[in-house]
């Protein structure tokens, strides 16, 4: 059954590529769609809140000075008077600590449901960037930024932006409540704010430039254990476990002396800033004793201030560690959006649509490329010709350009000269999707995934495979003999790039999973290095049958991989130095098959002379 192939891009839940704004507050409110009713609630909330604690001491101040010392009782009695202001203490404590909760609440959905989202649309933008960005951008630097950069944008909308809006709410209020009460005791309250919100605008701007940097060195630490992990193997054979560690020391103490900074400034700021708002608070207490003494406020008035005054002066004590916090909120935005921006690389943009399978005619015409950042064509006016189902052998030195050129086919890259046509029309014609459905790749280093032989092997084809099928493709790729002594079989898992099986056996489980595919144009990248001269007999066997009908493309370095091609291309620094058949080639004088042939050849007679002596 022919299975239909989407033809545009698949929907995001949520785009996050218009939040992307020069102003960062307002790319962070973009960012809130959906969920702006929720934190305007959670604001209100918390202003019910404040306005619970103030009143408070509002009612504090008319039990001192109207029920005690004016005998204005509530009902008949004082003891009446006291159950009612008793009970009332008691709703505004209920009031306050209600709607504190149900603040916090609702910023917490809103931090979750964005942060949720944005992991959602970062692993789908990063794997719809394009090769050329992947190649250039170290994978821990990625990972740092999709973990620690989000983390830190949820606390920002789950702690610093409601903080915020609390310190304002807070000061705000209590400073109408202290204006009610007394002006002149108002602003003397106020006398050292303006320095400390000047001051705290300074170090706001310092604490975010030393924040980037250690963002950045952060990153460069995931990028170094990251490699390491990733290469022990290599690390353990070379025995090279101390350079590593004094590699890793030497961004670590990088880390530490960039944290250092950040703390120095902490540090400063904390105990200067609770210097000064103490002495304010200290000369305001002192200033209202005054005016009590002189019978200028009354003595319920300085209670109500006593109590107003700390909450005017502690959610500015506060501002500092708000500041720094919304700093790093406000760097991770800026880190994030450096992603965000970047282009996707267009699945659907082919302007021919292609029904069916393609039939794999491909003709190259003076064809030329350049990497982006290279400064000369790695591909130099390759010209050549492969009819459905022949076999297209590449054959070079490293760095000829042989995986360049395949990596064509699939519009992995664009060629940058001449022209390259698929059954008549331009390959630039075709969309990538389609393209991608059409070509089965098998890599140089095969990539399995943590999960079951069978998962990995199913992992090319969007639709249910009948166990048979499965067992088709493995015993094909010559592997379905060794998944069988596996306690699990086919079910057996595969650790993290399948450690846990052979070489040889990760190569054929990939070569199974590309077979599986059923693929119109098959690129074998060198595919059989990895397994001992046996076992590349019985896949090349196996691969003889499946390449019918199939344009293959192969690229290796033995020339017993490559005799029976149809076509021979023997590339060297990009260009084509000789074309043909084997024996085509092969008469062509001193060229550079036959010196590669003479020497293998030679190789292999002396190979087995010695064993043929040893035996």
């Amino acid at each position: 059954m022919t299975s239909i192939q989407p033809t545009h891009e698949p929907a995001l839940t949520f785009d996050f590529r218009p939040t992307l704004q020069e102003n960062r507050l307002k790319g962070l409110w973009q960012m809130m769609s959906d969920y702006r009713m929720s934190y305007i609630a959670a604001t209100i909330a918390l202003a019910i809140s404040a306005l619970s604690k103030t009143y408070t001491y509002i009612l504090l101040r008319f039990f001192a000075d109207d029920v005690l010392g004016q005998s204005k009782y509530i009902g008949d009695s004082l003891t009446s008077s006291l159950i009612w202001i008793g009970l009332g203490f008691i709703g505004l404590a209920a009031f306050e600590g209600a709607f504190s909760f149900l603040s916090g609440r609702l910023a917490a959905y809103t931090a979750e449901g964005i942060t949720r989202r944005l992991r959602d649309f970062l692993f789908d933008h990063i794997q719809r960037l394009s090769f050329s960005y992947h190649a250039t951008t170290p994978t821990g630097d990625l990972i740092e930024r999709v973990t620690s950069d989000v983390d830190a944008l949820r606390r920002f909308f789950s702690e610093q932006a409601i903080g915020m809006g609390r310190i304002i709410l807070l000061f705000v209020i209590n400073f109408v409540a202290i204006l009610n009460l007394n002006v002149k005791l108002a602003l003397v309250s106020v006398i050292v704010i303006p320095l400390i919100l000047l001051v705290s605008l300074w170090f706001f701007k310092k604490v975010t430039k030393a924040y980037e940097e250690y963002q950045a060195q952060e990153a460069l630490l995931s990028t170094t254990l990251q490699e390491n992990l990733t290469g022990v193997r290599v690390v353990k054979a070379f025995a090279r476990q101390d350079y590593e560690k004094s590699k890793f020391e030497k961004d670590n103490w990088g880390k530490y002396l960039k944290g250092k900074i950040l703390l120095l400034m902490h540090s400063m700021f904390w105990p200067l800033s609770d210097i000064v708002l103490g002495f304010q608070m200290l000369f305001g207490f002192i200033y209202g004793a005054n005016m009590t003494i002189r019978g200028e406020i009354s003595l319920g008035t300085y209670i109500a201030y006593i109590g107003l005054v700390v909450w005017l002066i502690w959610p500015i004590r506060n501002l500092g560690r708000i500041i720094v916090s919304t700093s790093t909120g406000m760097v991770s935005y800026s880190r994030l959006m450096e992603v965000v921006k970047q282009q996707r690389e267009p699945l659907f943009d082919g302007k021919h649509q292609h029904e069916g399978a393609a039939r794999g005619d491909l003709l190259f015409e003076n064809v030329s490329f350049m990497y982006s950042d290279g400064k000369s064509d790695v591909l130099k006016n390759v010209s050549f010709h492969a009819k459905p189902g022949q076999a297209i052998a590449l054959l070079g030195s490293t760095g000829s350009g042989k995986t360049s050129l395949v990596n064509l086919l699939p519009r992995f890259h664009e060629y940058t000269g001449g022209r390259v046509l698929l059954d008549g029309v331009e390959l630039k014609e075709y969309s990538r999707a389609y393209l991608r459905k059409q070509i089965g790749i098998v890599e140089q280093e095969p990539f399995l995934f943590s999960r079951s032989i069978r998962e990995n092997i199913m992992y090319g084809v969007e639709r249910d495979v009948p166990t048979e099928e499965v067992e088709r493709a493995a015993k094909a790729a010559a592997v379905h003999e060794v998944i069988l002594t596996f306690p699990d079989g086919y079910n057996t898992l595969v650790g993290e790039k399948g450690v846990t099986l052979s070489g040889g056996q990760k190569q054929r489980v990939a070569i199974a999973r590309t077979l599986l595919k059923n693929p119109r144009i098959l690129i074998l990248d060198d595919s059989t290095s990895s397994v001992d001269t046996e076992t590349e007999s019985e896949i090349r066997e196996a691969l003889n049958g499946l390449m019918k009908d199939r344009t293959t493309f192969i690229i290796a370095h033995r020339i017993q991989s490559v005799m029976a091609a149809d076509l021979i291309l023997v590339l060297d620094k990009g260009e084509v130095l000789q074309m043909g058949t084997h024996t085509e080639v092969l008469a062509q004088g001193d060229g550079m098959y036959r010196k590669i042939y003479d020497i293998q050849t030679k190789i292999d007679t002396d190979l087995e002379i010695e064993i043929a002596r040893v035996n």
